[in-house]
């Protein structure tokens, strides 16, 4: 495993990020291939990736579930639809977990009505689906963003980051079917940390990312 300081960024930009992930996913180069990213940083990345191997782009919503007394704090995932992803109750009882998600669930909603008002959802049925962010933290989201991509009918799930803590890795390769990540870290901190340049992106960027993407690809 690879030991850095969080002082050495690894990555320009998403972009970047992106296009050293697509060189490592040219075996899943297929006809049926759909890359999802994370909305919203993750799609900038996934946007190279679908870029680089022709592939049709879609954005998943999904929303961190803070602790009620931290909100930083994520204790799970959701997105629109599907069962929340809980990573650890942190002492909360089941009920002020189900709120806690119920209030993530509802901005979920939201972001995905705002994201795919002018680009529909595509059809992930029977596909083989590149589920990609920027990074892993504690891996919540991308395991909700999984689970949602195999609710929704995907045949295959590849879980494509460009850097992540190795205990976070593992725990999302239980829910995909392959997992590439080029820089697996025992020493992690924050994954802006591993960024030249790691600015927000807003709806309008997910929206116009998604917009080049369907002009460039026919789906």
């Amino acid at each position: 495993m690879r030991h850095l300081t969080g002082k050495e960024p690894l990555f320009a930009d998403r972009r970047d990020a992106g296009r050293r992930l697509a060189a490592e996913l040219e075996a899943e180069r297929w006809p049926d291939l759909v890359v999802l990213g994370l909305a919203h940083g993750g799609v900038e990345t996934a946007a190279e990736i679908a870029g680089a191997l022709d592939a049709p782009l879609d954005a998943v919503a999904v929303r961190k579930v803070g602790h009620p007394l931290e909100p930083e704090y994520a204790i799970g995932a959701v997105t629109p639809e599907g069962a929340a992803y809980v990573r650890a109750h942190d002492g909360l009882t089941e009920e002020e977990v189900a709120v806690a998600a119920g209030a993530a669930r509802a901005r979920a909603v939201e972001l995905d009505a705002r994201i795919h008002a002018e680009h529909p959802a595509l059809e992930l049925t029977g596909k083989t689906v590149v589920v990609a962010d920027d990074g892993l933290a504690t891996g919540a989201t991308m395991i909700a963003a999984a689970r949602w991509a195999r609710s929704a009918g995907a045949g295959r799930v590849v879980v494509a980051v460009p850097v992540a803590p190795v205990e976070s890795l593992l725990r999302v390769q239980r829910e995909a079917d392959a997992v590439v990540c080029p820089y697996p870290l025992e020493r992690f901190g924050a994954v802006g940390l591993w960024y030249s340049s790691f600015e927000q992106l807003s709806d309008s960027d997910v929206n116009r990312l998604l917009a080049e993407n369907r002009r460039a690809v026919v789906t």
